[in-house]
């Protein structure tokens, strides 16, 4: 498969796109292709203008050429994967003006959908599991990531797989700070390289 891997975090030297590399690592072991895109370092302008909003009456509007490119880079992958941190319990504004912007009506949704089999959404949490279900954050991202954006555009299948603690706040020994960010990295590789199987199962 051809998976599109969209990322956003400010810091290239950050765990995001550290998690990054070890689950593109793990889609090229298993035979995909990848192609990146760093919003942040595309400077995507998350912004909707006139030019990009949707026009209820016209489904074939002509809309910016980055969002027509960007649309572009879309219908020549298979799959989808979302890596990024969790802010507010929600995605970072980055993410979501991407969303805005290039999943647009005529395109992703209003008589046309997403033509992708899958999508994956990696939200890294700096709290712990537990923390997280504590008021059911978990379940409302997930409904909204599952539902609200990739049943909505036709997404078949959706999955969130939350990276918990990215923060490390309650480990206070530095080798099992290690331990824990390396057992991170193994997650990250993992869902790369397994991406397609739950596709093959059915």
């Amino acid at each position: 498969m051809k998976v599109l891997t969209i990322v956003s975090h400010p810091r290239r030297e950050s765990l995001t796109f550290a998690i990054t590399e070890h689950f593109v690592q793990g889609l090229k072991d298993a035979g995909h292709e990848v192609e990146i895109v760093d919003l942040y370092g595309e400077e995507f302008n998350p912004l909707v203008y006139e030019q990009d909003e949707p026009d209820w009456d016209n489904p074939n509007k002509k809309y910016s050429p980055r969002v027509h490119a960007e649309m572009e880079r879309l219908k020549r992958n298979d799959g989808l994967a979302f890596i990024f941190p969790l802010w507010w319990y929600s995605l970072p504004a980055m993410t979501k003006g991407y969303i805005d912007r290039v999943w647009n009506y005529g395109f992703a949704y209003g008589g046309a959908r997403l033509p992708h089999k899958k999508v994956l959404w990696i939200p890294l949490v700096g709290e712990t599991e537990e923390s997280l279900k504590k008021r059911n954050f978990d379940t409302m991202i997930s409904h909204y990531l599952n539902v609200g954006l990739a049943g909505y555009t036709g997404i078949a299948q959706s999955e969130v797989a939350f990276l918990y603690n990215t923060l490390a706040e309650d480990i206070e020994n530095e080798d099992e700070i290690k331990k824990h960010y390396k057992s991170l990295f193994n997650r990250a590789y993992e869902l790369g390289n397994t991406y397609s199987h739950s596709l093959t199962e059915k």
